[in-house]
Formats: structure tokens, sequence, C-alpha cells
């Protein structure tokens, strides 16, 4: 991501990193800063700095020198500041935010910088970049999958990756499930304390955390509203709100159903993911030894969260512009994930968390690529074997790890 936020800082006057709490925001923008040493730094989770920010916006960035503001979002009333600000000058460079984008929409503020800034999203680590190298899955997907990506990995071996997940702190420091354990709680207590109702007002801190092991307990099943508000106790309303709330923070993430026509989209029940799965094995209570047993289910919703999520994370990096769906027919045939490129060509990807793959397991690639023919460029099934495998014209079975490695790679 760092290149990425250089060029924006090169022709932009304000960019935003936008992600999680401790996702790595304030780290990364630390390194660009260090090249820019006239650089200004506020940190609104100082008290002091905060009030000043709230009680006088305009003096708090009169700077020459490029300001960088972190936790944007706890006092959005600066936006306005930096609109004025920007607007009587046109350099780019001026400000380096880190926050949450979709929280400061939420604030009804952030429509005061149109076209005056780059926003920029930063996911907890991907496998790929716990490894040292940049994943190139979905270009290779839309060129026509012809890889190999033989591996040694087995299913427990993803399952402790999707365990762990990516959070720097978690994955550089915390090298037990106990210490791993104490720090999501941390996280979890921080974010529904604190966060929340600096950011959204909620007084209940206790409902928003039930809510999250709710939406855990369906990550990878589709949302259903009046289903969670029952099993929570909320009213629908309410209910709907913490989910933004959790979707503004980067906790949570719907992903709507694809359709062939754009208008019915917007109709399509989306499913729901935990962003990290090392937070949704936390929330859920389960171990990486616990779900390779054969009798548990967990296994599979797991590695369905762990896949699609980074399938986002190399969204924000791939040279093929795309966005991602779920597909669910009329009688419930599903792929997983659909990633549709901005020129309309497709890319099926189906999640098992099994060693075998047989031909039903691609009856939903099928029905997409039917429907869609030419469009189709590639349907996958990602599965815990170690071989790579043709089922057909576009259709393929490959090693979860494929999304991380090229030939011949781990």
């Amino acid at each position: 991501m760092l290149p990425h936020v250089q060029a924006a800082l090169g022709d932009t006057r304000v960019v935003l990193i936008a992600g999680a709490r401790q996702a790595g925001k304030s780290t990364l923008a630390r390194i660009i800063l260090a090249a820019l040493p006239d650089a200004v730094e506020f940190s609104l989770d100082d008290e002091a700095t905060l009030a000043a920010a709230r009680d006088d916006p305009t003096g708090f960035i009169q700077h020459e020198a490029t300001i960088f503001i972190d936790e944007i979002q706890r006092a959005p009333q600066l936006l306005l500041a930096i609109k004025a600000a920007v607007d009587r000058s046109s350099a780019p460079g001026r400000f380096l935010l880190t926050g949450s984008a979709d929280v400061l929409a939420m604030a009804k503020v952030a429509d005061a910088l149109p076209g005056r800034m780059e926003i920029i999203e930063l996911w907890p680590f991907s496998q790929g970049e716990i490894e040292g190298q940049i994943e190139g899955f979905i270009d290779r997907a839309f060129a026509g999958w012809t890889g190999r990506t033989p591996t040694t990995l087995l299913k427990p071996d993803y399952l402790r990756r999707a365990a762990r997940g990516g959070f720097p702190d978690v994955v550089l420091t915390r090298d037990t499930e106990r210490r791993r354990a104490a720090w999501f709680e941390s996280y979890v207590l921080a974010l529904t304390r604190r966060e929340a109702r600096d950011i959204a007002g909620v007084e209940r801190p206790q409902e928003l955390r039930q809510l999250l092991r709710l939406l855990a307990a369906r990550s990878g099943r589709l949302l259903k509203i009046e289903e969670v508000a029952r099993d929570a106790g909320l009213a629908p309303t309410t209910t709907r709100r913490y989910v933004r709330l959790l979707e503004a923070a980067y906790i949570v993430r719907t992903l709507p159903g694809w359709a062939t026509s754009k208008t019915t989209r917007a109709v399509r029940a989306s499913k729901i993911y935990v962003c990290d799965s090392g937070l949704l094995c936390h929330l859920l209570g389960v171990t990486a030894d616990a779900m390779a047993t054969p009798s548990s289910g967990d296994a599979g919703p797991l590695l369905e969260t762990f896949v699609t999520m980074e399938l986002a994370r190399q969204l924000g990096w791939s040279d093929t512009r795309a966005s991602l769906f779920h597909f669910r027919s009329k009688d419930g045939t599903e792929v997983d994930a659909v990633l549709e490129a901005a020129d309309g060509r497709l890319v099926g990807v189906e999640v098992k968390a099994g060693a075998t793959v047989r031909s039903e397991d691609f009856r939903g690639l099928r029905l997409l690529m039917d429907k869609v023919g030419d469009r189709f460029r590639a349907g996958l099934v990602l599965y815990t074997g170690t071989e790579t495998l043709s089922f057909g014209d576009k259709l393929g079975c490959a090693p979860i790890s494929s999304l991380w490695t090229t030939e011949g790679g781990n």
C-alpha cells in the first residue's frame, strides 16, 4: 500500500487511509512522514489535542507543511476547515488523514471534500503481506486461470492461518493462542466502549458486543436483520444502525448479491462477514485445533470468510478493477464469491473445506457461466487439497494457498 499512498499524495490535496483500528494505518502514515521532515502530526487519541481540534478547527490546521491527523473520525468537524484550506490552495499532499471513511459518511460530513480527497482502504495484513510478497491471484484469474500452484499446506495449516488473522500486533507479537485471545478481547472491549460511544452515541455497549457475536455466528451467511434483531432482543431499526456502525468501523462487511441486472442487485440479500478471520475465531470461541476435528462444523464458514476477505484485500492493489459479490439463484444454488471487472468480465470462486473436489462442487460455477457466456473468465474451487486440476473449460480447482503463491510456492 505504501506506493499507492505516496502516489496519491503526489497529486491529491487530501489523502485518507481508512480502515479498522490497529490495522496499521498510523504506522503506514509515519513511514511516509519520515520522508517529509517538515510535516506536522496530530493524534486525536490524545484528549487535549482532540479538545483543541473541536474547539477551533480552523486554527488547528494553520500550518504550511503537510499535516497528518490520526483518527480523524473523532473530530469530523475538521473536514469543513480542511475543505476551506484546500480550496484556497490546490497544492497536492496538504493533508494525510487516518480513520474510517464510512464513519465520516455516517456523520454526514464526508461530502465536504468531493474531488479533493482520495480514500485508500487499509485492511489487516493479507497472507501475501505476511509472507513478504504481492499477490496477483485476481489478475491471473481474469487472464484465464492456467497456473499450477502445488503446495504442502493441509487443512490444519489453513485453519491456523485463519485463526491468527491479519492484525499486525497479533501476527508480529502474539505467538500463543492465550496471548492472541487477550489481544482480541481488549480490541472488542475498546471498540464497543469508547469507539461506539464517541462515533455513534451507543449508550449500551453490551448490546453491540452481543450483536457482534451473533453476526460472527452468521459469517458467510445471508444477513436477515429481523432474525438477528429477534435473537439480540433489539428493534430491527437499532439492529440496522449497529450493523452499519460495525461495517463503518471495518469490523464486518456486507457482500451484495450478484445479478445480471444492477437494479435487481439492489434488492438481493447481502451476506455478512467478519472482516478478520482471527477476530471471527475469537468471537466464536473456537481454536484451529478444535476446528480441525471431523465433528467440527466451523471450518467451512471460517475458511469461506478467510478466502473472501483475502480477495477483498487484493482488490486494493490488483491491476484489474473489480467489485466483489456473492451469487445465489432462486433455487438456492450458490457461488461464494463473484468478482466482476469494470468491463463486465466475471470470475467465480467457491470455497471448500475438504481436501477432495468433485464435479458437483462446480454446480454454482457452471450455472453462473451459463448465465453470462463469454463474459465468464474462470471458475475456481479453492480447497484444502494440494493439487491444481482442470474440471473442464474455464473450470478448475486449486489449493487455497493459490491466493498468495505463484508456481512452486507455499
